[in-house]
């Protein structure tokens, strides 16, 4: 496996951290990113604005909070919208609350929810992932509840609006969800199935993707989705066993394995035998011209797992490692501005920030 020469800090925290999320800048020197912290000594969850100074005449940058806001429980997913006029987060929590948070970064990062939806039969137990529209006026949630609930924020109203777009029962589970449209979503499951839903086609997904191609491990996870802009009809998805495949909307059953599980037709790298907890596309990248890469291509991810590996996938090309922490690492995110810089979550109440040169 290549190894990427990077730059890195760990800097250590009083607290355990659930997820972190960098936040759009509002100037070329300030950077900030939201993180949903708890405190297993007093069971109190948080999550809090944090200016990170890089900090080029010191050994390690500095992470000051700005501002903190406590959830009703503990978080279990966090997502922001970056096309918004000021960064809007989306929490929600495994009391089966959403939370929509608007942060003020220009005085001081201070953070407001703006609304909430609490009510009893939103979801039923922990909400699993929430995925905020960008432009901030709709996210989605599911549970594993089988319950898939759409979200409206609208005007200066402290109340949300949610509508149920589909309820299994609880006879099938979901665990990740992502926008790939102003109308369209994606979410996973059990069983590395994957569903694409339409809102403009309701009654249930518009199409399925069933996992029965992973010899036998059905009983995988998706924990994570992702869809890039220019690329909609295919789902990228991380899960179980270190498996992780992207699904083609024009090939329907037929899965394109990047690493983990396989098909009985090829082994497949296992890069992690462990969870991937989080996927995303890689906007810095060492393919020199993305536009030119076929549209049957998969375009460069970056994974994080349970057994603290930070890489890099590119179809066809040796996996890069960035970090092989010697315990897990929860969550990452780009830097959309400057997607040379990846900000992680470790297991052991540790923040890690990566430069990649």
């Amino acid at each position: 496996m290549a190894q990427n020469p990077s730059l890195v800090h760990r800097i250590p925290q009083s607290k355990y951290i659930d997820a972190i999320r960098w936040l759009s800048p509002v100037s070329a020197l300030d950077r900030f990113a939201a993180v949903a912290y708890y405190d297993t000594d007093t069971n109190s969850p948080s999550i809090e604005i944090i200016c990170v100074d890089p900090n080029p005449e010191g050994s390690s940058p500095t992470l000051t909070p700005q501002s903190s806001w406590t959830p009703p429980s503990r978080i279990s997913s966090l997502k922001t919208a970056h096309s918004t006029h000021q960064p809007l987060l989306a929490a929600a929590t495994f009391s089966g609350s959403i939370h929509i948070l608007a942060s003020d970064l220009i005085n001081g990062g201070t953070m407001e929810s703006e609304a909430t939806v609490s009510e009893l039969g939103f979801h039923s137990g922990p909400v699993s992932a929430v995925d905020l529209r960008e432009g901030g006026t709709e996210c989605v949630s599911v549970g594993e509840d089988g319950r898939v609930n759409l979200v409206s924020f609208v005007g200066d109203s402290s109340k949300l609006s949610y509508r149920r777009i589909f309820d299994a029962n609880g006879l099938v589970g979901y665990t990740a969800v992502k926008w790939a449209s102003p109308s369209e979503f994606a979410t996973g499951g059990y069983g590395f199935g994957l569903q694409w839903w339409d809102q403009r086609k309701p009654g249930g997904p518009v199409s399925q993707f069933k996992g029965n191609w992973c010899q036998g491990k059905t009983s995988g996870i998706v924990h994570s989705i992702d869809i890039h802009p220019s690329r909609k009809h295919t789902c990228l998805a991380g899960g179980s066993s270190g498996t992780v495949f992207a699904w083609d909307l024009r090939a329907q059953q037929q899965p394109i394995v990047l690493s983990g599980a396989g098909t009985d037709e090829a082994p497949i790298s296992l890069l992690s035998e462990s969870e991937v907890w989080e996927v995303q596309y890689d906007r810095y990248t060492r393919s020199s011209n993305t536009s030119n890469i076929s549209s049957t291509r998969i375009l460069p991810i970056m994974i994080c797992s349970e057994d603290g590996i930070l890489a890099v996938i590119e179809q066809g090309e040796e996996p890069l490692e960035l970090l092989a922490e010697p315990c897990a690492i929860n969550s990452f995110d780009i830097d959309q501005q400057n997607p040379s810089d990846v900000i992680c979550s470790l297991e052991w109440e540790s923040i890690a920030i990566l430069t990649r040169s």
